[in-house]
């Protein structure tokens, strides 16, 4: 069973996400880079945050070069939580130099999707929605959004449920308790 969820920010998705996954025994799978807390306090904080956060017995992976998210969700046998794939998407950009229509970025949403598509354990992702605001004033602010939600969609499509985080409200967009309609 493979759950997305999306949301905005301070949506509330990922405490969704976490009272999702079935086992104690989880894998947390920690796409956020880390960065030196005097240059940056307020990031440094979000990340403690989610770190307080997550049960003792889960297992975290710090995936802080986008390498290995595709390997732990195609792989692993104990329940897996992704979080969040906005953070995995800036740092393929970043890894890419921001570069338009980079092999390398195409590649890694490509090894992500078939991961999720071909994995048989409980899986959790969640994912910022970022199209739903205006357009973005910078290319590499278009360029964020684009390429999340061609993630989205993608994962939308081989995931069975999809969850839509709105205030804190979870709504059902695909799977059992909701709408089984994908736009592709």
């Amino acid at each position: 069973m493979s759950t997305l969820v999306l949301g905005g920010t301070r949506s509330g998705k990922s405490a969704y996400a976490e009272r999702l996954v079935p086992d104690a025994a989880a894998v947390y799978v920690a796409t956020a880079r880390p960065v030196d807390p005097a240059a940056d306090p307020e990031w440094a904080d979000r990340i403690a945050v989610h770190r307080r956060r997550r049960p003792a017995s889960w297992e975290t992976v710090e995936d802080d070069d986008g390498s290995r998210t595709a390997e732990v969700v195609r792989s692993h046998p104990r329940p897996v939580l992704v979080d969040d794939l906005a953070t995995w998407v800036t740092g393929l950009l970043d890894d890419a130099g921001w570069e338009r229509d980079a092999p390398s970025v195409a590649a890694g949403r490509e090894a992500l999707v078939d991961a999720v598509r071909g994995r048989t354990g409980p899986l959790v992702l969640v994912s910022a929605e970022v199209g739903l605001g205006v357009v973005p004033s910078t290319s590499a602010g278009r360029r964020f959004r684009d390429e999340l939600g061609l993630l989205n969609a993608d994962l939308a499509a081989v995931c069975d449920e999809v969850v839509l985080l709105v205030a804190g409200l979870p709504v059902p967009l695909k799977g059992t308790s909701g709408s089984d309609s994908v736009v592709p």
